[in-house]
């Protein structure tokens, strides 16, 4: 299995020298690197571990003018190798590498003294041991970072640094072989009789040569694969990776191939930012910093008070310290770098949120971790200090547009909502963990239970987690409703999330349980409001109610009807139908007009003298009310069933004529009833005259 971890450090404290020491590779590919003696572009070896397991290297800058180059390839990367020489300590490239590795999350990493030979490493070791644990990294043992002290000119300790590096490799969590895949490209070039080759960091998934992917958001097919050099039918994560691409032309660094349909391609993004590194404050505020709700510097558009993107004492979240954004950052993610203007949401319970417009599209996902990064280019800031700023959650890849004064403090108000639900679900689902697993590790009588791995697994040492992930119910409850394919766009997959996870309404249509249940009691309403609007209609359209309602698809409204309501033909009807008075009253008029002389059918004129219309009639027929045996031709519910006990008193066969003798009716009413009692099985017709009873 191949694994990938990347250096960090000061520059000149020896990373490329550690890296040529390990694994007999030259990583500084340009001439100008080697003249120079100083990293510039990204550099890549390999080697194999004392387990047998190969580990490839992204050596990376480590001066200050190339610490976009850096995170471009720190980005995809699991864990890193940090290094720190002995005779310089911690240096300020350190603090802003380590800052770097903060904000994107990377926790996984191997503390390396360098040039031992040259001076005591025991300071430098301990203060890049504290600065470390500070910022959470090391992977969380109880011992701390792992820490090796080494030579690249004696070779000291680099056996030791091996069997460290195989440790570390060995704690990583595993990758998705099967995730959809997103490679950042972080070098693309073009190879005579092959064409467009590009290289990346392949953190998930899995690329196979054949496969169709997406460049840019144009399709493009593999012609080929490499690994380290061997060519592969397929390669799957965590890898090093060349791609040898048909139908495209040579991409940008930043760029991305991602598997189709699997990610969302977005210029605006609402994330929940959280500020990393040493406490600082800053007095500059530039046009936006103050990151009150719905606006500019200290608050919204007409003058809004709202909540600072601040911290407490120190800049810290928390309070109103000082701590801010600029109004305009560049946000990294992966191997790409794009500007983006900041508008904030306001602080809340869970975090402070801001919504952030990218310079041009990115495919992310829900939990994607970004670093926001001063460019340094306001005048008058101090450009001397660490520029990451902050790392960024992403919440949502699709958020609502803001019009409304007040939007920006109620859309923060949602997401701090939404998280805070995730985060006791999540909980929930922990405690189910412990109490499954202490069942079946049962403690002797009067004794605690053991400490198991499945215990410690499912016990977080500090309480509930830290932060939220963003699931199916937190897609659905910042949107109401989405289909499968959104969600699993945006990086949730609902037949993933296990037992408890939201079912689909219908047809691959999920709605969050709230939502979905204030929208059956609104089909309701607006049914009872247009049956009291249009009383003598069968009921709503389905595509009006759909339309009242602002649902994306009709079956989304079938699937909301629930007693009272009834669906047929296309309509909604909220119970049984009733009668407006004055039909009511004209029906009643006819009925006692018919109680004598059943069969005699009032003709057009009589019914229009009544009221009764064709849609009355209609509304009378579906009231039950009246019976319509033909046009135009009405008589009293039974009168089919009391025509029928009449006929069987003639002779069978009968004629029309003898039909209309006994019922005492017309031929204008006895031919349509005989043609109603033929459609409902009373009568059978024999021959163009005669008819008999079944």
């Amino acid at each position: 299995m191949t694994h990938v971890v990347a250096t960090a450090g000061h520059v000149d404290h020896g990373k490329s020298t550690l890296v040529r020491a390990l694994t007999g590779m030259e990583p500084d590919r340009l001439e100008e690197e080697r003249r120079r003696g100083l990293t510039i572009e990204l550099g890549h070896a390999w080697t194999v571990l004392p387990s047998g397991e190969r580990l490839a290297f992204v050596d990376v800058p480590g001066h200050e003018r190339f610490l976009a180059t850096m995170l471009a390839g720190v980005g995809p990367v699991p864990a890193v190798m940090f290094v720190v020489a002995a005779d310089e300590g911690w240096m300020p490239q350190s603090e802003e590498h380590l800052v770097a590795l903060e904000a994107l999350g990377v926790r996984h990493c191997v503390l390396v003294v360098t040039r031992a030979d040259l001076a005591d490493p025991a300071p430098a070791a301990e203060q890049a041991r504290a600065r470390l644990k500070a910022a959470g990294s090391g992977g969380g043992g109880p011992g701390g970072v792992e820490t090796v002290v080494v030579s690249g000119r004696t070779g000291e300790g680099l056996d030791r640094l091996r069997a460290a590096l195989d440790r570390l490799v060995a704690a990583l969590p595993p990758p998705d072989p099967a995730a959809p895949v997103r490679l950042w490209v972080d070098r693309a070039f073009s190879v005579t009789g092959s064409g467009t080759v590009v290289t990346g960091t392949l953190p998930a998934g899995t690329i196979t040569v054949g496969d169709e992917l997406l460049l840019a958001g144009e399709p493009v097919r593999v012609r080929s694969l490499e690994s380290l050099k061997e060519p592969r039918d397929a390669v799957s994560a965590v890898a090093r990776v060349a791609v040898n691409l048909r139908g495209h032309d040579l991409p940008e660094r930043g760029q991305t191939l991602v598997t189709p349909g699997r990610w969302t391609y977005t210029e605006e993004v609402d994330v929940r930012v959280s500020p990393v590194g040493a406490p600082r404050r800053t007095d500059h505020h530039p046009p936006g910093a103050d990151l009150g709700a719905d606006g500019g510097a200290g608050g919204g558009a007409g003058g809004e008070p709202g909540d600072d993107l601040d911290g407490g004492p120190g800049g810290r979240p928390g309070g109103r310290a000082g701590w801010a954004l600029p109004g305009r950052l560049t946000v990294h993610v992966g191997s790409a770098a794009v500007t983006c203007e900041v508008r904030p949401l306001g602080g809340s319970l869970g975090g402070p949120f801001a919504r952030l417009r990218l310079a041009r599209p990115l495919p992310l996902h829900l939990g994607d971790v970004l670093l926001l990064r001063d460019p340094g280019r306001d005048p008058g800031r101090d450009r001397s200090g660490v520029r990451v700023l902050a790392g960024a959650t992403v919440l949502d890849v699709r958020p609502p547009p803001l019009r409304r004064r007040g939007a920006a403090r109620q859309r923060a108000a949602l997401l701090a909502t939404a998280l805070q639900e995730t985060a006791l679900q999540q909980t929930a689902l922990q405690q189910t963990a412990v109490q499954e697993t202490a069942v079946q590790v049962t403690a002797a009588p009067g004794r605690a239970a053991p400490r198991t791995p499945a215990l410690d697994a499912a016990v977080p040492e500090t309480g509930p987690p830290d932060g939220a992930v963003p699931g199916t119910a937190f897609a659905l409850r910042l949107h109401g409703l989405l289909r499968a394919a959104d969600l699993r766009a945006m990086g949730v997959d609902p037949a993933a999330d296990g037992e408890g996870a939201p079912q689909p309404v219908c047809d691959g249509w999920y709605a969050d349980p709230g939502r979905w249940a204030e929208e059956g009691r609104r089909l309701e309403d607006v049914v009872r409001r247009h049956a009291a609007a249009n009383p003598l209609e069968p009921g709503m359209p389905v595509e009006a109610a759909r339309h009242a309602l602002g649902l994306p698809h009709r079956r989304l409204v079938a699937a909301l009807v629930r007693p009272p309501l009834t669906v047929a033909a296309g309509r909604i009807a909220a119970g049984p139908a009733g009668l407006p008075a004055p039909v009511a009253r004209a029906v009643e008029r006819l009925r006692r007009e018919l109680a004598d002389r059943p069969f005699q059918a009032p003709d057009a004129g009589r019914l229009a003298e009544l009221g009764l219309g064709a849609r009355e009639l209609a509304a009378a027929e579906r009231a039950g009310a009246l019976l319509r045996v033909g046009d135009g031709i009405v008589l009293l519910p039974g009168a089919d069933a009391r025509a029928a006990e009449l006929l069987g008193r003639l002779p069978q066969p009968f004629t029309v004529s003898q039909a209309r003798t006994v019922l005492g009716t017309s031929r204008r009413v006895a031919v349509p009833l005989l043609e109603h009692l033929d459609r409902t099985g009373l009568t059978e017709r024999l021959d163009d005259t005669h008819r008999r009873l079944v």
